[in-house]
């Protein structure tokens, strides 16, 4: 039986802000997406987080916030009413602009920690464009990858107690984009990093 020819992956580094702890209820402020690199049988080849980005800032769904959630991004809810993009707009866009950045590849999440912002950017997917370009699974967490390579529990991982060497050197602004550009660059080397116990391809 011949083998099943295996795609490679597009790692699209994600962040989100928003104004609650669940979509819906609450509301995604703004998404922020770099293009990380690539895998295939050969390895991972890192990409430039600034040569291919994506960022918008998206109206409210809800009257509801956390005020402390929405601090956290500084973001304006009331200017975002007025000037976000209108969420389906902007999902569709997104979603194009991962199948153009992914020809070939199939796309991938990544996200630090992944499971908060998956939460929101899969909602908003399914919610405003009715499917996702990474399909239902297509998502990496850095924390669960860093564990692994380090032999850490993963409630024992936090960016502070990482080698120096794996962090990005720009700041974590609470930008979208600035984070997902950032957190790109942390993803990169992770990939790249041996770990504890041996060597990584």
């Amino acid at each position: 039986m011949a083998a099943r020819r295996i795609k490679p992956s597009l790692y699209i580094s994600v962040d989100i802000e928003a104004d609650g702890p669940i979509p819906g209820p609450y509301s995604m402020l703004s998404l922020g997406a770099a293009v990380a690199g690539t895998q295939d049988a050969d390895g991972f080849t890192p990409a430039d987080p600034e040569a291919s980005t994506f960022y918008r800032e998206l109206r409210p769904i809800s009257a509801d916030f956390v005020p402390e959630a929405l601090a956290v991004s500084g973001l304006d809810r009331e200017r975002l009413g007025r000037d976000g993009s209108e969420p389906a707009v902007a999902l569709r866009e997104f979603s194009e602009w991962v199948r153009e950045a992914g020809q070939g590849a199939q796309p991938v999440m990544c996200g630090y920690p992944a499971s908060y912002d998956w939460t929101f950017l899969y909602w908003y997917l399914i919610r405003f464009t009715g499917s996702s370009p990474f399909g239902h699974s297509g998502c990496l967490d850095m924390k669960t990858l860093y564990a692994t390579k380090a032999g850490l529990p993963l409630r024992a991982v936090a960016k502070g107690t990482m080698p120096r060497e794996l962090l990005s050197r720009r700041r974590h602004t609470h930008h979208a984009l600035d984070d997902a550009i950032e957190q790109a660059e942390l993803f990169a080397n992770l990939m790249a990093w041996p770990g504890t116990g041996g060597a990584s391809r």
